[in-house]
């Protein structure tokens, strides 16, 4: 049971990358903490970890709203003493209306709703769960970027490669930053991942299209 005993939070855990990892994390052990704002999504996953045997708990909450991302830290620190773990996996692509626009076709608000979707939220939680690991001496940062944020995808836009690049950087500062407290800060950049939110994207893709994506 690599979790027993920890306690982590997870944003946008009630789909995709976050939902994977909280049924992950509440299977070995751990008590999972979904944040997102579909409550369904989140009763579904908490709901499958405490049939498994899992512990788990949902808060409905908007991870680009400063002050509903400190009333869910405030919240999980009084219920559970400590935030072991946090992952923060709020962002994607697919909220404009051409994923993979190039940059003569982007708009000003596409920018600026990717950047905004894919690098506030991780900023505000991990401004808010800082201070609380830093006074426990400990815990660990996991961050969501992309294969686009190395450079490496070939049908996403450039904003949306901009903000996980951002997460990258974001990333390497916050590890020489908190290190010396015994917090541990790292990125995943996985390619493009078939969860509900992204399979219409899929289904529209030609073979060649979906070959770049390995």
């Amino acid at each position: 049971m690599r979790f027993q005993g920890r306690t982590a939070l997870i944003t946008a855990g009630g789909r995709g990358i976050g939902r994977a990892t909280a049924e992950i994390i509440g299977r070995e052990g751990g008590t999972v903490i979904a944040v997102d704002l579909d409550k369904e999504s989140l009763d579904q996953v908490v709901g499958a970890i405490r049939v498994a045997g899992g512990t788990a708990h949902a808060i409905v909450a908007d991870a680009l709203d400063a002050s509903q991302v400190a009333g869910v830290v405030r919240r999980v620190v009084e219920e559970h003493g400590r935030i072991d773990i946090l992952v923060n996996a709020v962002g994607g692509s697919t909220i404009i209306a051409k994923p993979g626009a190039t940059v003569d076709e982007l708009t000003l608000e596409d920018w600026q709703k990717l950047l905004n979707f894919n690098l506030t939220g991780t900023f505000l939680f991990t401004n808010a769960v800082v201070p609380v690991m830093k006074r426990q001496r400990g815990g660990k940062i996991v961050n969501l970027s992309s294969i686009a944020g190395r450079g490496l995808s070939a049908t996403s836009s450039s904003a949306y490669a901009t903000a996980k690049g951002g997460i990258i950087a974001f990333t390497r500062k916050l590890s020489l930053e908190l290190g010396a407290y015994g917090i541990t800060v790292n990125a995943i950049a996985p390619s493009l991942t078939l969860s509900p939110r992204l399979r219409p994207r899929w289904d529209a893709m030609s073979p060649e299209e979906r070959a770049r994506q390995a």
